[in-house]
């Protein structure tokens, strides 16, 4: 599969079956984080791999709205920036989660970021939550989980005529 196929096939699942992610693909896709560029390569980020079922469902009550989904997943890495070694660690763990989502569809997994930074439960932080519920400290920083399992549920692929070409804008 070349790259644009494995972009335009993307999506997001937010149901997953019970057969489990193999050891091959897990690390696989921590291949594919580990991969990511980051700023002046400082490599802030960190992968925590969450496979026990009681933390996926305390996971997903870290925030009001989109994180139910991380209950039924096989496994979740949540992705943890180092603020002490780069302040870019919003920017390289997004970059991170997005090499992890692309890696999940090029091998036919179900995957699904969940936005953890500048969210809430009941008012609260969700990073803190996740922080609580995994026991790190305060200088960690979390963009995201990435929710991953096998899915008979993915969307279909887009196409290049989903594209909004509207947005490209030329300066001459």
């Amino acid at each position: 599969m070349e790259l644009i196929d494995v972009m335009l096939k993307r999506r997001s699942t937010r149901k997953f079956s019970d057969e489990p992610i193999t050891k091959s693909e897990l690390d696989k896709i921590l291949q594919a984080a580990l991969l990511a560029p980051t700023s002046m390569n400082r490599k802030p980020c960190n992968f925590m791999v969450v496979e026990r079922e009681e933390t996926l469902e305390e996971l997903s009550k870290s925030k009001d709205h989109g994180a139910d989904l991380i209950k039924g997943a096989n496994k979740a890495i949540v992705v943890v920036g180092d603020t002490m070694i780069a302040d870019t660690w919003i920017e390289d763990s997004s970059i991170a989660l997005t090499y992890m989502h692309l890696m999940a569809t090029e091998l036919g997994l179900g995957s699904c970021w969940v936005q953890i930074h500048l969210r809430s439960k009941n008012g609260k932080d969700s990073e803190e939550i996740v922080r609580d519920i995994l026991k790190i400290d305060d200088h960690y920083r979390i963009v995201g989980i990435m929710a991953l399992g096998h899915s008979e549920d993915i969307p279909d692929a887009h196409t290049l005529d989903d594209i909004d070409k509207n947005k490209i804008h030329f300066l001459v």
